[in-house]
């Protein structure tokens, strides 16, 4: 009977949370549509989407981590060496059939790696995940303290290969990130391994008696969110058709961010990808809105960080009103 209540409370506490986030995404649209002209039209829309792709598959790969209750701040690092990694393995004449799948590989297997040592040593997933960070920062480091320029034509097809709908463009590398929506949606809503991922983030102790496999989830979400992070970096170096070991410092914060926003539960349990999703599109909506007022770029972060305190307290305060009538 408990868990049934505890399952009905959760679904409440998601759609709330999803329902916020919509209404501030359409509230920005709109106000940005009413200010600005040209504002509003399919090519602000895509834009959104061809600009954040690569942050939208980090994301989705970070909500995993956060649904267990566990948190990576490695995925910048991870994105920046598979830009670096790329570029030098391109430059050395290695096709791009081959330089895509080990960059893919070494992220899975970072990830992996983190997982295993935070289920079997009982270790934080911060700390973990913080060396993971200065690993793969510092082997970017290795490689080159220089930007290396990508030429290759693959790369090249893929950055500027794009749809046209009238006036608006939207990059073949965007529906890869469609893929990944698509697939993260399918794999937490309707199998098994997405359910455990929910139980273990709702109660780990509890996903324990019930006999799922808490070690295989666990370490499975690390895996999940480090090859993520390994293909935003695939996306971004398509992007950018540059890898540089400083880039992208700091960007776990934005994946992290809109994860929240987007109404995933910092101590696990409750959230969505599509959630997410939107999260990262609001970010990309303010950016959008700082460059029409020609602000500082930096009002962006600024403004990211009221959102988050204040989902952060909604958060909570629906925790509350939750317990409470668990409680009742």
């Amino acid at each position: 009977m408990k868990s049934r209540i505890k399952a009905k409370g959760e679904i409440s506490f998601s759609n709330v949370s999803l329902l916020i986030t919509i209404i501030l995404f359409l509230s920005l649209f709109i106000g940005g549509s009413l200010r600005y002209d040209r504002f509003f039209s399919l090519s602000t829309f895509f834009n959104l989407f061809n600009d954040n792709a690569y942050l939208i598959i980090a994301a989705v790969g970070t909500t995993f981590v956060l649904l267990t209750g566990g948190i990576d701040i490695s995925i910048a690092s991870t994105i920046a060496f598979t830009c670096v990694l790329s570029a030098s393995l391109l430059r050395g004449g290695v096709p791009a059939v081959v330089v895509i799948p080990i960059v893919l590989s070494i992220g899975l297997g970072l990830g992996l790696g983190m997982g295993s040592i935070i289920h079997y040593f009982k270790l934080q997933p911060f700390i973990v995940t913080l060396a993971g960070q200065f690993l793969m920062r510092g082997l970017c480091a290795v490689i080159s303290t220089e930007s290396i320029p990508i030429s290759n034509e693959f790369y090249k097809a893929a950055a500027l290969n794009k749809i046209l709908i009238g006036r608006a463009k939207i990059y073949y590398y965007v529906f890869i990130t469609f893929i990944v929506i698509g697939g993260a949606y399918y794999i937490l809503k309707y199998t098994k391994f997405g359910r455990s991922v929910y139980a273990l983030g709702g109660n780990e102790q509890s996903a324990v008696l019930m006999g799922l496999p808490v070690a295989r989830t666990k370490i499975a979400v690390y895996g999940i969110n480090s090859f993520c992070a390994a293909l935003a970096g695939v996306i971004f170096s398509f992007y950018t058709l540059a890898g540089y070991s400083l880039q992208n410092i700091g960007l776990e914060l934005d994946a992290i961010s809109s994860a929240v926003i987007g109404g995933t539960l910092l101590t696990g349990g409750v959230g969505t990808v599509i959630g997410t999703t939107i999260g990262v599109l609001i970010q990309g909506i303010i950016q959008t809105i700082v460059t029409y007022e020609n602000l500082n770029t930096w009002w962006t972060k600024v403004t990211i960080a009221a959102l988050l305190c204040i989902f952060i307290i909604i958060q909570r305060i629906i925790s509350i009103k939750a317990e409470k009538k668990k409680g009742k």
